[in-house]
C-alpha cells in the first residue's frame, strides 16, 4: 500500500490535459417512486477535464454525483470509471473503484471530535493504509495549499464555514482521487466566504490534472474553470458545449431561460 510522501496531488503542466475517457454513464436511469430523476442518460468525461453541470433544481445534477459516490444505485444502465465498472459490479470492485473518486459536499461533514489534521489523515490511514507520518505530511501540504496551516490543531467548531469547507476540500484531495466531485460547495456559506473557497478550487483546477465534475449555480466560476458545460433539464442533457458557447450563445430556449434567471 502506498506510503509515499510526495506532493499532495500530481502536477503535470508539461502534458496537455485529457488522456482518454475516465467516466462513462450509459443509459443510466434513476427513479424515486414514480418520479424519474435521470432518464436513460448517456455522457462521458475525459481524464483531466473539468465539466460543470448546470440547470434548475431537481434536474438530476446532484443525483449523478451521488451515483458516482455510490450513495445511490441506478435503476438501469452502467457506470464505468477508469475502465472499470462501478455499476453493476461486485461489492469488492465497487469499493476499489470508489477509491478513485473524492467528493466535496454542500455541508462540510467534518468529524466534530477530531482536529483539522486528523479529519484529513483519518481516511488515508484507515482506507489506503498510509503511515501516520506520511498522511500527516500530505495533510500539512494540503493545508498550506488551502491557506489553513495555522489551524491544524483546531476543531471544526472553531472554524468559519469557509474554513471548514476548505478543510473538506483538503480531506477529499488527501485520498489522491482521480476524480473530484463538487456539489454546490458554496451554497451553505455566507456570501462573504464564497470567494475564498472558489479561489482555492480555481487554483486546483489550474495547477493539477485532476478531473473535476462540478454542480454549481456560481456561473462565473463555471465559466472560469470548465472545459465543458452541460445543461440539464428533467433528467436529460439538453445542451452541451464550451463555456463561451453555453453562456454567450446558448441554442436551446430552456438554456437561455435558465441563464437569464441566474446571471
Amino acid at each position: 500500500m502506498s506510503t509515499d510522501t510526495h506532493a499532495p496531488f500530481d502536477k503535470k503542466p508539461e502534458s496537455p490535459r485529457g488522456n482518454g475517457e475516465l467516466i462513462r454513464l450509459e443509459q443510466v436511469t434513476k427513479r424515486f417512486g414514480n418520479h424519474t430523476v435521470l432518464d436513460h442518460l448517456d455522457f462521458s468525461v475525459d481524464a483531466g477535464k473539468h465539466v460543470t453541470l448546470i440547470g434548475p433544481s431537481g434536474s438530476g445534477k446532484t443525483t449523478i454525483l451521488r451515483l458516482l459516490m455510490t450513495l445511490l444505485k441506478p435503476d438501469e444502465g452502467t457506470i464505468t470509471v477508469d475502465g472499470e465498472q462501478l455499476f453493476p459490479a461486485p461489492e469488492k470492485q465497487v469499493r476499489e473503484v470508489r477509491k478513485k473518486i473524492g467528493m466535496v459536499f454542500q455541508q462540510f461533514n467534518l468529524f466534530p471530535n477530531m482536529t483539522v489534521l486528523r479529519n484529513i489523515t483519518e481516511a488515508p490511514v484507515t482506507v489506503l493504509g498510509m503511515s501516520k507520518d506520511a498522511a500527516e505530511e500530505r495533510a500539512r501540504e494540503l493545508l498550506e495549499m488551502v491557506g489553513l496551516t495555522d489551524h491544524v490543531d483546531k476543531h471544526p467548531a472553531q472554524l468559519s464555514g469557509g474554513q471548514q469547507q476548505r478543510v473538506a476540500i483538503a480531506r477529499a484531495l488527501a485520498m489522491r482521487p482521480q476524480v473530484l466531485l463538487l456539489d454546490e460547495v458554496t451554497s451553505a456559506l455566507d456570501p462573504e466566504l464564497v470567494a475564498g473557497v472558489l479561489d482555492v478550487l480555481r487554483d486546483i483546477a489550474r495547477s493539477t490534472d485532476i478531473t473535476m465534475l462540478c454542480v454549481t449555480h456560481e456561473m462565473n466560476f463555471a465559466r472560469d474553470i470548465s472545459d465543458q458545460v452541460l445543461m440539464f433539464d428533467q433528467g436529460r442533457i439538453i445542451e452541451a458545449g464550451a463555456p463561451e458557447k453555453i453562456f454567450s450563445e446558448p441554442e436551446h430556449d430552456r438554456t437561455r431561460e435558465f441563464l437569464s434567471a441566474v446571471l
